[in-house]
Parts: C-alpha cells; structure tokens; sequence
C-alpha cells in the first residue's frame, strides 16, 4: 500500500485537517527551522508515520511560518505531538522525545502491526491478491491464526491456490458464530471442486490404482487426471512419491508431468512454490 502524502497544515486548511481526523486519526507535528531538535526528529516521525500504512495520517506545522496556529494550539515547546481522533486530541508529547516514547504513546490509540497486517490481508483477498494475503496471513502470530475470521480468510486464499485439503480442514473447524454467508460462499466453492474431482471416471482410475500402487505409468495418468479437475495438491504428491526416488521415471515423461503442473499453477503459488523447493532439494 502507498503511504499517505504528508500534509502541509496552513491557515487555510487546518480546520478541514482536524475534520478528518474522524475518518483517520491524524498526528500533528509542530516544528520550526529554528528548533534543530525538533528538524531532526522530522524524518524520523515521516517514517514512523509511513509505518503504519494509512491507519494515521501525519500533517506537519512549521510554527516559524504559521504563528498564528501554533498560538491557537498553544504550542510553547519544540517538537510538540499530538495525536487528534474524531476532532479531539486523545494524547501528546511536548518537547524533545526519544522516538520510543513517540512509539508507545501511539501504541495506545492505533492498531497494531498485527491488526494492520491483517486488515491489509482482508483487502488483498477483496482485490483478488490472494498470494499476497496469504503471505501477510502466515506471518501473523499463532493466535490471530486461530480466529475464525482469519481461518476464513486462509480457507479463500487455499481454494484460490487449488489447496482443497487445507481449505477444506480449516472450513471444518469454523467456529458456529463465524459460519455467515462468507462461509457458505467458500463451502460452496469446495463443494463445487469435489464433485467435479470426483467423477466415476476419476474414482474408476483410483481404484485401478490403488490395486497397482507401484504402476508409475497408471500414476501418470491419475496425476493428470487430478491436474484436470484442479486436484493438483494429489497431482503432485502422487507424482513426487515416485519422483523423490527416481526423476526419471518413465524415461523422463513423469518428471515433465510434474514440471507442467508447477507451471500451469504459477510462480506465486504457495502450493508449487513448496514442490519446487523439494524438487531443488533433491537436484541439488
């Protein structure tokens, strides 16, 4: 996500500033040229601020050049903070701080990197980024992991990588208050796989195969098959039981059903991008 511009507060604008800080919080820094203190913590605070990726929005007051404001505001030391949400200051600092003392006065009024990671998460899933979400959704901390919002949110992002197993065991495990009309959409998108990855054809070739278990070449042709309805987790741990031992089994053939897979499923995908690596694992 881009962060937000800085605003520059003047006469003009800094009554429709404050305003906005009903919709996001906004973090008010008053500074002058004539303060080294306070000029040297500047980009310090535009970083920080830039850190929490939009959940605040830092506007700037150089009370050199604007006096006026900064005597409503009855500044009298520099650098001053303050922190204003719904048009009221909720928390500030006056004076030279050191920027954890900056850090933990704004960990009181906005969310955590955890919470923002995961509302970000949220909105890559919207956005049909289901890659990125993923990769924000496995770096939250194990109980966050737990929420059933979030095991919805893992269960949209497996269903778009063709993870049906995993989709389907955290769908299994949603709590009743979380089972609303998301769940049924994400059920019914499981739903829809399995009968179409279960044709009688398909459940034929199984039971042919399950009765010659060692059959590479009748592996093959299942691994195909399941690649064909989207079952491509079975594709490929069928295919890699064979080819962990042997990468050229059959001549080659079933190591180019493996590697077509792999492509078909992309770069970014979590599920070929774990193959690959034992794929790498066992060249190298």
């Amino acid at each position: 996500m881009q962060a937000p511009q800085v605003i520059q507060v003047n006469q003009q604008n800094f009554h429709e500033v404050i305003q906005s800080s009903a919709t996001t919080p906004i973090l008010f820094y008053f500074w002058a040229p004539m303060s080294q203190e306070s000029e040297e913590l500047l980009p310090h605070i535009q970083q920080l601020s830039q850190n929490y990726a939009g959940a605040v929005q830092l506007a700037i007051l150089n009370c050199q050049e604007e006096q006026t404001i900064a005597a409503q505001f009855g500044i009298q030391a520099l650098p001053t903070i303050a922190l204003f949400v719904n048009g009221q200051p909720v928390d500030g600092l006056s004076g030279p701080q050191p920027l954890n003392a900056i850090e933990a006065m704004l960990a009181r009024h906005l969310p955590s990197q955890d919470e923002r990671n995961a509302k970000q998460a949220l909105q890559f899933i919207a956005e049909d980024q289901h890659t990125q979400a993923l990769g924000l959704l496995q770096s939250l901390p194990d109980e966050w992991q737990q929420r059933g919002d979030i095991k919805l949110a893992f269960a949209d992002c497996y269903l778009a990588s063709q993870s049906f197993k995993q989709a389907a065991s955290l769908l299994a495990d949603i709590p009743l208050q979380y089972q609303d009309s998301y769940y049924n959409e994400l059920c019914a998108k499981l739903e829809l796989h399995q009968n179409a990855a279960n044709s009688p054809e398909l459940q034929a070739l199984e039971a042919s195969y399950a009765e010659k278990p060692h059959d590479a070449q009748l592996a093959n042709k299942l691994a195909i098959s399941y690649h064909e309805v989207s079952r491509d987790e079975d594709a490929l741990q069928l295919l890699w039981g064979f080819l962990q031992n042997d990468l050229n089994t059959l001549d080659g053939d079933m190591k180019k059903t493996f590697m077509d897979i792999l492509s078909a499923l992309g770069q970014g995908n979590p599920l070929a991008s774990r193959y690959r690596r034992q794929l790498y694992s066992r060249l190298y």
